[in-house]
């Protein structure tokens, strides 16, 4: 199941995702090495942290998946937001420097392939960074958040998957410690059982973030990929046939006859 870009807003805008938010945030500017002007990308639902890191940025944009849907950011100033298909995103090679992903990764239909479009367009001292849910983790398992849906994974899993697409997983990092309740009196604790958990349970995270570096002294093999998306004009009349002039004076003689 995806998350439609209306949930993740209202998650977001909720206590419980204000909470969710500021661990990630947490978790993100321990491994997180300020480049300026760098050119940042986010891929999937990144505003957030996009508002937050990206601030010296050469440049950023936010591209969210075709099947979550897409929402103005920023809210004054130029558009920086794109609709994208994450294994056909609209970059030439090697041209950014930092990719962002959150809510991406776990939806993505092929994963690896996902990965493989990011090392094309970042830059040969690119960097990815990923946050996703942790297979043991107890977010995974509610479905109220955004992290209950998709395809959670394990330290294990992330770090083959990014291998095999040519990265070397540099720096790690956890976030979401604490129970994913609703209740208020739960949410005072946030604090609390974000220290407790980072000590006690650390494997049971709700979030498992990674930097990764792209790697180059390994071949990648060239293959063509027929593309799987089929474009379709949104204000183009289905089912209708066109025909040109000579196809017009044929049709226009056999009614005569």
């Amino acid at each position: 199941m995806h998350s439609d870009i209306v949930d993740l807003r209202s998650f977001y805008a909720s206590p419980l995702g204000s909470l969710a938010e500021r661990s990630i945030t947490m978790a993100l500017s321990s491994i997180w090495a300020n480049v300026p002007n760098e050119r940042l990308v986010g891929l999937g639902y990144t505003l957030p942290w996009l508002e937050r890191f990206g601030a010296d940025a050469e440049r950023a944009l936010a591209f969210m998946p075709a099947t979550q849907g897409a929402v103005v950011w920023p809210a004054t100033g130029p558009v920086a937001t794109a609709l994208v298909f994450d294994e056909e995103l609209p970059l030439v090679d090697a041209s950014i420097d930092r990719m962002l992903l959150v809510h991406s990764l776990e939806h993505a239909e092929n994963p690896r392939e996902t990965l493989n479009e990011i090392w094309r367009v970042l830059s040969p001292a690119g960097r990815v960074v990923i946050v996703v849910p942790n297979r043991r983790g107890v977010w995974a398992r509610f479905e109220h958040t955004p992290f209950g849906t998709g395809r959670p994974f394990s330290r294990g899993q992330l770090t083959e998957l990014l291998r095999d697409a040519n990265f070397t997983p540099a720096a790690w990092s956890d976030a979401l410690y604490f129970p994913p309740s609703q209740r208020r009196f739960m949410m005072r604790f946030q604090g609390v059982l974000e220290r407790m958990g980072r000590r006690a349970w650390p494997i049971f995270s709700g979030v498992i973030v990674v930097e990764a570096q792209k790697r180059l002294y390994q071949g990648v093999p060239v293959a063509q990929r027929a593309s799987r998306r089929v474009f379709v004009p949104v204000l183009s009349p289905q089912g209708a046939t066109g025909m040109g002039r000579q196809g017009r004076k044929h049709a226009a003689c056999r009614s005569q006859g």
